[in-house]
């Protein structure tokens, strides 16, 4: 069961192949994020992912993870505070902010950071809704 104040983690990183891919997909084929050359011009030097990608794991946190299977994502709130790039090692980190057992409902933190200097690179807060886990 969810309760105030539980958090849970999950590591991951993505491949410029799987940013390339997430462009295809959504059809955003901003050359920031799939050119190197465009990229290295820029001030960020190199490709940054889209920042839609990153927070794109918290689906998958949420429905499979935490609290996991049966899970309804209801509402998320994002800000974008740093760029982030391929084949680094982020950290999502949820913290449950509050539950409304009679709802089946639960406010949960996001934050994105990097694994290595600990910044966060997104934030925002979710809602979800699951009837078995959260009451």
């Amino acid at each position: 069961m969810i309760e105030n104040g539980q958090t849970y983690t999950h590591e991951f990183s993505f491949t410029q192949d799987e940013v390339n891919r997430f462009a295809e997909v959504t059809g955003d084929k901003n050359p920031v994020h799939i050119d190197a050359a465009y990229a290295a011009k820029t001030m960020f030097k190199r490709p940054i992912m889209h920042g839609m990608l990153g927070a794109s794991l918290f689906s998958k946190v949420f429905g499979v993870l935490f609290p996991g299977e049966g899970t309804i994502y209801l509402k998320q709130s994002l800000s974008f505070l740093k760029p982030m790039y391929i084949d680094t090692k982020y950290e999502a980190v949820f913290t449950v902010k509050e539950v409304i057992k009679d709802k089946h409902r639960a406010v949960i933190e996001t934050l994105i950071k990097d694994k290595e200097t600990g910044n966060v690179c997104t934030s925002g807060e979710a809602t979800v809704m699951n009837v078995d886990k959260i009451n």
